[in-house]
């Protein structure tokens, strides 16, 4: 998870939401791949960290179905990651920050507990939390101020 911060931190310096993402193979502790929110900078709605690492795992192991790895993330998935997450069959799935607004995994829709879902993936919350929410608020707080100071 500390690597997922520093991913999310060089997302920030770069003005993407401050999200970073990691991807594990439990059995050998090696990270497979790792990414940070860029859909500004790749003009893609999709380039969210999570979508990325899977995208970068899958193509290290020539598989798109990523069974029995781990990913740990910065902030409670959206919908669309939840939905990416299940689709490659991530073993579990281990976040910080709880994201009331736009989380789909404890909030929102709470996508792994839908009849729906076709993967149950573990998951685990709240690790490095407050370092999580702490890189979020600061990073907004910064735009906000820097919006408020060009008005």
């Amino acid at each position: 998870m500390q690597r997922a911060l520093e991913l999310a931190q060089q997302a920030a310096d770069m003005g993407e939401a401050p999200i970073g993402a990691v991807i594990v193979d439990p059995e050998t502790d090696q990270i497979i791949a790792e990414a940070h929110n860029q859909p500004i900078s790749d003009q893609d709605p999709t380039a969210h960290a999570e979508i990325l690492a899977l995208r970068a795992a899958a193509k290290v192991l020539g598989n798109y179905r990523l069974t029995g790895l781990e990913m740990f993330v910065t902030l409670e998935p959206c919908a669309m990651c939840a939905g990416a997450i299940s689709h490659a069959r991530i073993g579990r799935l281990v976040f910080g920050a709880s994201d009331e607004k736009g989380g789909a995994v404890e909030h929102g829709p709470r996508f792994f507990e839908q009849p729906t879902c076709h993967w149950r993936t573990e998951i685990r919350s709240g690790v490095l939390a407050e370092e999580s929410a702490d890189l979020l608020r600061s990073f907004f707080r910064a735009r906000r101020k820097a919006r408020s100071d060009a008005s």
